[in-house]
């Protein structure tokens, strides 16, 4: 090794003081960046789960036109067909039929419009969190005939309770005129108000026998053996689909979620990148006090004959050092931060679970996104950070000349 990355090793160890306030500065703010990231990517994972499973699904199978178009002129009119390709769909661990019409609700004291769905309940369990938003009743079972399960801001907007009589008043999948009364068996709430204000729930057998939609549906609703392969399993059912049929997944179906998400993350980053442009003068002004500390000693150095590069050299590797010691030892404490909250999330408890259902997240508990890529893509991106901190005051130290140096006050 070079005489004066040697005396560079040998300034790290005398100045104890400067070398420990220095790595803990890189540490503190390796940190906080790479359990922020981890956090806010598992608040984005979190709420996209969460979103996904509570009601539409990972994977959708509907008409080709019924996404621009929602009406019974773009049903799936062979159900029973798409079902035998799914069914021999080893990717494929549950899927289910719905179907998803629009009438017109009323009670002794009100009429409102809403979304009346016919669903298979026990495999709804498997696809959903319609069971798992219970408020109270209970849950719907494939036997009910005219038992509904309703949202909870529809149940007060109607003024029903548990066991009130509800009657309803749509068209059935033949465009008949279909009308019947129904029981309140359970009210449940996500959460989403929008969902809970219009929505409603019967069992399918129930609904083709009312709404004449035996072997059609709105949506078959797919969940693939592995979450993460839902946009390759959806492919390959599409090759085995109809002309008129087209399976989605979750990030194609709820594209505009998935680019909200897109955003919040660069909105985000943005703010993690106000907070580090302070970290970093905070550093740079560290940095220039410490090195200006050492003017003198930079000015005998040079008199005695080391050159600027061998004294830029020094310092610069003086900083790299001190930089990878703090930016290894943050990331470690960061990563075992992100690492342990993955496994135990943060729990924000009860008090705050109506503020979270308002984001569409079904309970309190955050947990965060331990990501190995990740961490190391934010250690570097520190490390860069921490050292070119540290740039601009060696320059401007190295500037001066030998005789100025020893002089300098």
């Amino acid at each position: 090794m070079k005489p004066h990355l040697k005396a560079a090793l040998k300034n790290i160890k005398r100045n104890k003081g400067r070398t420990i306030v220095t790595m803990v500065l890189s540490a503190i703010a390796t940190i906080v960046l790479v359990f922020s990231t981890a956090l806010m990517d598992g608040e984005h994972k979190t709420l996209l789960k969460s979103a996904v499973e509570l009601y539409p699904g990972y994977i959708q199978i509907t008409h080709k036109g019924f996404k621009d178009e929602p009406s019974l002129d773009n049903l799936i009119q062979d159900t029973s067909s798409v079902l035998k390709i799914l069914q021999k769909d080893k990717d494929i661990k549950e899927f289910s039929t719905r179907f998803e019409t629009f009438v017109l609700f009323s009670s002794d004291e009100k009429s409102l419009g809403g979304m009346l769905c016919g669903i298979e309940p026990e495999k709804e369990k498997n696809l959903s969190k319609l069971e798992h938003s219970l408020l109270k009743g209970s849950y719907l079972e494939k036997s009910d005939n005219n038992s509904v399960y309703i949202g909870n801001e529809l149940s007060k907007n109607l003024k029903v309770d548990i066991g009130d009589k509800l009657s309803f008043i749509g068209t059935g999948a033949d465009y008949s005129f279909t009308a019947d009364n129904l029981i309140v068996k359970g009210i449940f709430q996500t959460g989403l108000f929008d969902f809970d204000s219009s929505s409603a729930f019967v069992s399918k057998s129930y609904f083709d026998t009312m709404f004449v939609s035996e072997n059609k549906s709105t949506h078959i609703v797919v969940l693939p053996l592995i979450k993460e392969d839902a946009f390759k399993v959806s492919n390959e059912i599409n090759r085995s689909l109809s002309k008129d049929t087209i399976s989605q997944s979750w990030n194609e179906s709820m594209e505009s979620l998935v680019k909200a998400m897109e955003l919040d993350s660069v909105f985000g980053y943005i703010t993690l990148g106000i907070f580090f442009i302070v970290i970093f003068f905070v550093i740079l002004i560290y940095t220039f006090i410490s090195i200006y500390a050492r003017v003198k000693e930079i000015g005998v150095l040079r008199a005695i004959g080391t050159s600027r590069r061998q004294v830029f050299e020094m310092l610069m590797f003086e900083s790299s050092v001190l930089s990878l010691f703090g930016v290894v030892a943050g990331g470690l404490i960061g990563a075992y931060l992100a690492y342990y909250f993955s496994i135990n999330p943060l729990d924000f408890g009860k008090e705050f679970d109506e503020q979270f259902k308002q984001y569409g997240l079904v309970n309190t508990k955050l947990p965060t996104d331990f990501n190995t890529v990740n961490i190391l893509r934010d250690m570097i991106i520190m490390y860069i950070f921490c050292v070119l901190s540290t740039l601009y005051p060696i320059i401007k130290i190295n500037s001066f000349k030998p005789v100025e140096a020893i002089n300098h006050v």
